[in-house]
């Protein structure tokens, strides 16, 4: 439907439930839309198409639209008017699943999606586990495993294809043995001459091309996430990547990209540059190698926007805010943790009484034998005797 707002037009979707007129999402492993009020379940539509690779070379020629910084939904449900700079997300009134039609927008299409498929029960199983691990965090941890924001959210990511060609030049390094003469003086101060083998490199000039296909290299399309816990979400099932279809984003939040395709495929070129400088060394041989200059060029690059599914929860901790990521296709998570102080105090305390309890076992154990001893060698044949009774098995 489309909604004339100040903005101008914004075009969404509204999912009425076909049973009982209430608003249907997207159910994380069902591949359905369900009525969260009645449970009827309803089929996604049928995109009758693969998932496509899109000639770069064309999108940078060609002029896009500035894109507006944030776009007015007017829900279909109750009416209220939302401002957003999400693709998706809920109505903040009523809770109905609005997605916004991405074209028009001046923004790159979304070509394929990987829909959800960790459901909300088992992402809190996976934080639960999560958090069991996590040694010297504070009770309040537990707090993420029940929090009601964790929200399901769509991240926006590049991937790119490319087929490089790189001249380079290096060194091949190869090793040989030689034989040293050194001298060395005993304890008494007399000279003595010893030999050793050393290994030695021989470096030689080293040039050549090396070639190599590149396959959907992934980079964050946002921001707002740390890129390091972007990262460790990996590895994704990219193979399992749906063509894109808008009723996969009803009931989730869908991010718009803010790193621009441009920019990402710099971003990728850099993901790319240490296989390359591996191929050279590897095209090198040798025992060792040195890569001195890499110019490498890219030709047949394509592109595709990719949505991945994430959940998101957050929690407060002594004021400050902690962010755990989950895979909603694996169930991996990473997140931000804090430390306990008390707990850690505790547990050097508690090693330290240990380790002292051990060292005045030891010192007792050694005074009590040296007592004994003494008592014997002092006191003759009847107090030796009366020693080793006191001493026998038993006592």
């Amino acid at each position: 439907m489309v909604e004339l707002t100040e903005g101008g037009p914004v075009a969404h979707r509204a999912y009425p439930c076909e049973q009982c007129g209430a608003t249907v999402e997207f159910s994380a492993g069902t591949g359905t839309l369900t009525c969260p009020y009645c449970g009827h379940t309803q089929q996604v539509a049928a995109v009758v198409r693969e998932v496509r690779e899109h000639d770069f070379a064309a999108l940078a020629a060609r002029t896009r639209p500035v894109a507006p910084a944030t776009q007015d939904y007017r829900c279909g449900t109750c009416g209220a008017v939302t401002t957003s700079d999400h693709l998706s997300q809920k109505c903040g009134f009523c809770g109905s699943p609005m997605v916004a039609e991405v074209e028009g927008l001046g923004l790159v299409e979304p070509e394929a999606v990987l829909p959800f498929e960790v459901d909300r029960d088992a992402m809190q199983g996976a934080l639960r586990t999560w958090v069991r691990s996590r040694w010297f965090a504070p009770s309040a941890l537990k707090k993420v495993v029940s929090a009601e924001q964790a929200h399901g959210v769509y991240l926006p990511h590049w991937t790119f294809d490319a087929r490089t060609r790189s001249d380079y030049t290096g060194q091949r390094g190869e090793h040989y043995w030689v034989t040293e003469t050194y001298t060395t003086t005993d304890s008494e101060g007399r000279s003595q001459t010893q030999t050793r083998q050393v290994q030695k490199t021989r470096w030689y000039p080293a040039a050549g091309t090396v070639a190599r296909d590149f396959d959907d290299v992934l980079v964050a399309g946002t921001g707002r996430v740390m890129p390091e816990h972007l990262a460790r979400l990996s590895p994704w099932p990219l193979g399992q990547a749906r063509p894109y279809q808008p009723d996969y984003l009803a009931g989730y939040e869908t991010l718009r990209y803010d790193v621009e395709p441009e920019a990402g495929l710099e971003v990728a070129k850099g993901e790319m540059a240490p296989v390359i400088e591996n191929d050279c060394e590897r095209d090198i041989g040798g025992d060792v190698q040195r890569v001195h200059q890499v110019h490498t060029s890219y030709s047949a690059v394509t592109y595709k926007l990719l949505l991945l599914p994430v959940w998101i929860a957050t929690y407060l901790y002594a004021g400050k805010p902690f962010q755990v990521l989950v895979n909603a296709r694996t169930a991996e998570v990473v997140g931000q943790r804090p430390w306990s102080a008390w707990k850690i105090t505790l547990t050097v305390l508690a090693a330290l009484l240990l380790v002292g309890a051990v060292v005045w076992a030891v010192v007792a154990a050694q005074d009590g034998g040296a007592a004994v001893s003494t008592a014997a060698s002092l006191g003759g044949p009847g107090v030796r005797e009366s020693l080793g009774a006191w001493t026998g098995p038993g006592r």
